[in-house]
């Protein structure tokens, strides 16, 4: 709702619990199970990355590493909007095409530092590759295609800038929870 508001408005969305309450379910037939999780994306923060699909390509994504804002519906919300608007591998998205485009988020665990590159598992963990002048690449974990850490790292260093042959870098890894 988020993107598709700003991309008509050029308005941000304030939401609230009781206002994403009532979106996901008008009849008021919240579980406390499904109101907990609501609540929860209101009293904690986390990193994320929104991606955004049309026709099943890629159509943007942007995120953050860690959480840029006061909780994780904002940070979602922030996201959208960046990944729609900022990609610069794409134009902004249109108001025709958002009945088309597909959300998926994925909420980071904190990034935890690795020795060695048998520490990695393109399916399981992200990798972030750093050097020390402040080049980051990143790259989500369990994409298709990506089938061995050396594409993983090939792949987020090119995003950095980096030259893993030449530069000396760091290496962290993350998990997600992906809601598609």
């Amino acid at each position: 709702a988020s993107l598709e508001s700003y991309v008509r408005t050029r308005k941000r969305l304030q939401v609230s619990p009781s206002d994403l309450k009532e979106a996901l379910y008008p009849d008021g037939a919240t579980d406390k199970k499904s109101s907990a999780a609501i609540d929860t994306l209101f009293t904690t923060s986390a990193g994320c990355f929104v991606s955004l699909k049309k026709d099943g390509e890629l159509r943007g994504c942007i995120g953050t590493i860690m959480a840029a804002q006061k909780n994780l519906a904002e940070e979602i919300c922030e996201n959208a909007i960046s990944a729609g608007t900022r990609d610069p591998r794409f134009p902004s998205v249109s108001k025709d095409e958002l009945p088309k485009i597909v959300y998926d988020v994925d909420v980071l665990s904190r990034p935890e530092p690795i020795e060695t590159v048998g520490d990695l598992d393109p399916k399981r963990y992200g990798v972030i590759v750093s050097t020390d002048d402040g080049r980051r690449g990143l790259l989500l974990p369990d994409l298709d295609g990506i089938d061995s850490v050396q594409q993983q790292l090939d792949i987020a260093a090119r995003k950095g800038g980096i030259d893993l042959a030449r530069d000396t870098v760091r290496l962290e890894r993350f998990k997600v929870v992906r809601h598609t």
